[in-house]
């Protein structure tokens, strides 16, 4: 999924807002950063305090600790994602409009080398087990397999649909969702081969993606506002529970068992994981319309939320077109997740 900002590029001052919400669960801030160029998938690295948003045709670098664009990663054309590989000192970018990766040094920001990928690379990841990038090629319905260190393609793995959010466990395995299957994908990493499929149940077009690797459970986040739960081994369906409408990110907080669903139409689910095969919703936390992929902060005990505000429709307007976005009015909640409802 895609959302557009038009306006010029401007880097504003963080706006620090206190929002009157469920204490231990509130967004603590608002990084206004305008400028021009839509929004799709966050990417953090909580060690240098850098937020990577994929900004439409470039990559907008955010300091979090001030909330501060730092820098802009130019000319990258139907930017989905990034991937980070900080060990190599190497990020990864997926170009979905010029079919290409992307890749820049995390010191300098600058792009050193580009590599021919399938047909629209969306969601990618780099695996730390094997230090290969994975770029998920949505019109290809294929997997590019990357060797981060030298980048050369080792492999591309067919898929059977189109690929949507994917994570890696850094034990062997890549996950990935289907969407026009309700599958999830599971790919061998060292190998570069696709294992199997697993049916995700009462999921339509699963979207978000996110792993608790110590339980081996997957969490799906769908666009009939479901979340399903699999053992990540077994394909067993686990659980089936409510989440809003029009996610497309999903997130696993391990220190407090907490999954997470940003969904455009407005909020933040919350679900706490009892235990590996039950689990309970907790409230929902109001956040912005549109905020609808996110970045967990673990350490900090935070979530990134990138949207920007809609213009509200004439009469005139056809139904089915997208709304507008307000010019200059993206930005990043910052969403505080130190204390779930007192059950941590």
């Amino acid at each position: 999924m895609f959302a557009r900002v038009g306006g010029c590029f401007a880097i504003c001052l963080l706006s620090s807002v206190a929002v009157a919400q469920e204490p231990g669960a509130r967004v603590l801030a608002r990084f206004a950063l305008g400028g021009s160029g839509g929004w799709d998938y966050p990417t953090l690295d909580p060690r240098s305090h850098r937020l990577y948003l994929a900004r439409a045709d470039h990559v907008q670098v955010v300091d979090t600790t001030d909330g501060k664009a730092v820098a802009a990663i130019a000319d990258t054309p139907g930017v989905h994602g990034i991937a980070l590989a900080p060990e190599l000192g190497k990020g990864f970018i997926s170009c979905g409009k010029a079919n290409v990766v992307k890749v820049f040094d995390l010191r300098s920001n600058a792009v050193i080398a580009s590599i021919a990928a399938g047909e629209n690379p969306d969601a990618i990841l780099f695996d730390a087990k094997t230090r290969r990038v994975f770029a998920f090629n949505g019109r290809s319905h294929d997997v590019t397999v990357i060797d981060a260190k030298d980048h050369r393609v080792l492999a591309t793995i067919a898929l059977d649909g189109v690929p949507e959010f994917a994570r890696s466990d850094d034990a062997g395995k890549v996950f990935v969702n289907i969407e026009d299957k309700a599958q999830l994908a599971v790919i061998d990493s060292a190998k570069a081969t696709l294992k199997s499929y697993f049916p995700l149940p009462h999921c339509e077009g699963p979207t978000g993606l996110a792993l608790d690797v110590t339980r081996r459970r997957s969490f799906s986040s769908c666009g009939n506002k479901t979340l399903t739960v699999l053992d990540m081994d077994s394909g067993k369906a686990i659980a089936s529970l409510p989440i809003g409408a029009r996610s497309d990110g999903a997130e696993f907080d391990g220190a407090s068992k907490t999954i997470f669903s940003a969904n455009g139409e407005g909020n933040l689910s919350r679900i706490r994981e009892v235990d590996a095969d039950h689990y309970e919703s907790l409230p929902e936390l109001e956040t912005q319309r549109g905020a609808r992929t996110l970045a967990l902060d673990e350490p900090g005990r935070r979530l990134f939320l990138p949207t920007a505000q809609y213009a509200q429709k004439s009469p005139t307007d056809d139904p089915r077109a997208r709304p507008q976005v307000v010019p200059e009015s993206f930005v990043v909640l910052v969403v505080d997740i130190a204390i779930q409802s007192g059950r941590n």
